[in-house]
């Protein structure tokens, strides 16, 4: 008989492309992934990877039961989301994924009136820089900045990220030919505020490069140079001003998405509500009169 869990330590595997890689992803040490993989050979009586030094690659019969073992773990993953979504628990764990800056300024401020209002649900807030595979179960809901592709996905559009260009008083002062910049590093190049920050430079320097917002803005905070930064982190930090510029900042939409499945979850719903309301306050999606 094959062990489902070999099946899930497989498929996980044949994803990682390392016994490290879906170590660390299972939560488990390689070891224990090697035993579940050499488990299911077993009961298949099929040889499934071929252990490299520091790759794990798949047989062609490994291949065919990746293809099929993906095909069953969407089909358990579409069977919790309808678990989930007729459940009716008062107690609940909710798990949300967003990008650093919206989970930490967005709406980790505002969870406690959440608990308030929903005590029976735990929200598991994660700040993650890649957009996590909702259809592998990593999260319930996710907040994205790009609109989805995926066709079975709920999809809304909660709120709109606008930038704006941001230094020290101090260094406001200076006049703009002088000025030097903060931006992301060259793997991020492709990010909307990176490029439109590019169109900046006209021949100024970038003089500090970070992965993240927040190392960016600590970086203007010391009086580095001028940094892009969301309205919702440049507006609510003293230590900075806006700069003015010749070319208008960009914006992005804030989408907010999950299976249609999980709307049943009473959880579910009263999550997304908080969700919409609290990025769609700080965010609107129309711009203010004033």
């Amino acid at each position: 008989m094959v062990d489902w869990q070999d099946l899930h330590f497989f498929s996980v595997l044949a994803h990682a492309g390392s016994l490290s890689a879906a170590a660390r992803e299972l939560g488990v040490d390689h070891v224990t992934v090697g035993r579940r993989v050499s488990s299911l050979e077993k009961a298949l009586s099929l040889r499934l990877i071929e252990r490299l030094p520091r790759s794990t690659i798949l047989t062609r019969e490994g291949k065919a039961i990746a293809a099929l073992t993906e095909q069953i773990a969407g089909q358990i993953q579409t069977l919790e989301r309808k678990a989930k979504g007729y459940s009716a628990s008062a107690v609940e764990t909710v798990r949300v994924s967003a990008s650093p800056a919206v989970a930490a300024r967005l709406i980790a401020p505002h969870v406690m009136g959440f608990h308030r209002e929903h005590p029976g649900i735990t929200l598991v807030l994660s700040g993650a820089s890649h957009n996590v595979a909702l259809d592998r179960g990593e999260a319930e809901i996710a907040i994205r900045l790009s609109r989805p592709q995926d066709p079975n996905l709920l999809i809304r559009r909660i709120g709109v990220m606008r930038f704006a260009l941001y230094a020290t008083p101090e260094y406001a002062t200076k006049p703009s030919a002088d000025w030097t910049f903060i931006g992301y590093d060259p793997a991020l190049e492709h990010i909307t505020q990176q490029v439109w920050l590019k169109t900046l430079l006209a021949g100024r320097p970038i003089v500090f490069q970070a992965s993240d917002l927040f190392g960016q803005q600590e970086a203007a905070r010391a009086g580095l140079g001028a940094v892009v930064l969301p309205h919702f982190m440049g507006d609510n930090d003293t230590a900075l001003v806006r700069l003015a510029t010749n070319l208008a900042p960009p914006t992005r939409d804030i989408w907010l998405v999950t299976y249609p499945d999980l709307k049943r979850s009473a959880a579910i719903r009263a999550s997304m509500d908080f969700l919409t309301q609290t990025i769609s306050r700080q965010c609107p999606t129309a711009t203010s009169s004033s």
